[in-house]
């Protein structure tokens, strides 16, 4: 099957991308200072506490590594003890999803980033398996665009990997897909696949097309995968049929949980939705200490 990302992100990228997007969530909530004003003037350094973590309502439970991750960055002595696994769906509210002990003043000053994110890969997680289940049967695969918030596509992709999505492209650096705009500016559709094969012969390509024409025409000249781009369910038919088994096609535009059934064709290998991040709904979690 077609990769769709080509060059696949070392880890030491990804957490640089997670260490640098947590370091600015924690200035901008803390200041340059990085000082909590209440908890420091209510809470002795040496107090500790211990607690739990509940969810609040039916979730996919996503970031539970990222949420220790970031109570260890205010405070290493922090500890965190999942109580499901990555990917959990929980059904019962609330349930418990992880306990902590820690320096009471540093899980006071972490926890809303900490929270924030774990919310969020929730919600992520929870819609892409709701999409995920529903395209299974079909055996289409549900994928992510770079339609993510700035600054949080690392945690929002892999949430959507934990939801059981595939991930597209990371960015524009690490596969070639030709969208409208670029045929736009290069005159036609053979003209910017050309010169993105010229000046990357050994990438794949991967094109966007609105129009069956534009179908065939990517098919003449050579393609790894089309993206059919709002296209109608009856049009994706009718390129199925053009295409005919000869590249991996993508399916992408509006498409949402009332329409997707009507997007589940034979011959189609992958759907991408914005909506899996730019769309979800957070998740209701909450940190409770316990005395």
């Amino acid at each position: 099957m077609y990769a769709l990302t080509q060059a696949s992100q070392s880890e030491d990228f990804r957490e640089k991308l997670i260490n640098d997007a947590i370091d600015l969530a924690i200035r901008e909530d803390l200041g340059d200072q990085r000082l909590d004003i209440t908890t420091s003037s209510i809470v002795r350094a040496e107090r500790t506490v211990s607690g739990s973590v509940y969810c609040k309502q039916e979730a996919v439970v996503a970031g539970l590594r990222v949420f220790a991750y970031v109570l260890n960055r205010f405070d290493s002595q922090i500890t965190v003890e999942p109580k499901v696994a990555e990917g959990q769906y929980v059904d019962s509210s609330p349930s418990v999803i992880a306990t902590f002990s820690g320096p009471a003043s540093s899980v006071l000053s972490g926890e809303r980033v900490a929270l924030n994110l774990l919310q969020r890969m929730s919600a992520i997680a929870t819609v892409t398996r709701q999409f995920v289940e529903l395209a299974k049967p079909s055996g289409i695969d549900i994928r992510d665009t770079r339609k993510t918030t700035p600054g949080l596509r690392a945690f929002e992709r892999e949430a959507v990997a934990i939801g059981g999505g595939q991930n597209h492209r990371f960015g524009l650096f690490d596969a070639i897909l030709i969208k409208d705009n670029h045929i736009q500016i290069a005159g036609n559709i053979q003209s910017a696949i050309q010169n993105a094969r010229q000046a990357h012969p050994t990438l794949p390509i991967e094109v966007e097309a609105t129009t069956l024409t534009q179908v065939e025409q990517a098919l003449e000249i050579g393609v790894a995968a089309i993206l059919l781009d709002n296209m109608s369910p009856l049009m994706i038919r009718s390129a199925v049929g053009i295409v005919n088994g000869a590249c991996f096609i993508e399916v992408s535009g509006g498409i949402n949980f009332k329409n997707i059934k009507n997007y589940l064709i034979a011959g189609v290998n992958a759907i991408s939705i914005g909506a899996l991040t730019h769309s979800a709904p957070n998740i209701d979690i909450s940190l409770e200490v316990e005395i």
